[in-house]
């Protein structure tokens, strides 16, 4: 691979070929960014329902137990 890079210019190794790649696999490349940015969202509002569900029961329960001292 060296050898076919060594009598060309700067300009074809480091624009030309990453110019090329990006057009061939640019859309591989958006929709891996577009899953991963999905999943994280996922996983962030997985995680504040799950939270939100553990503060209305904690609130809940302490609200019954506290009823139940009465």
């Amino acid at each position: 691979m060296q050898q076919i890079f060594a009598g060309m210019p700067w300009w074809v190794k480091w624009v030309a070929v990453p110019v090329i790649a990006l057009v061939v696999f640019g859309g591989v490349i958006g929709w891996l960014i577009g899953v991963i940015v999905s999943l994280l969202f996922k996983v962030l509002v997985f995680a504040a329902l799950v939270a939100g569900l553990i503060f209305v029961v904690r609130k809940f329960t302490s609200s019954s137990s506290s009823r139940s001292d009465w």
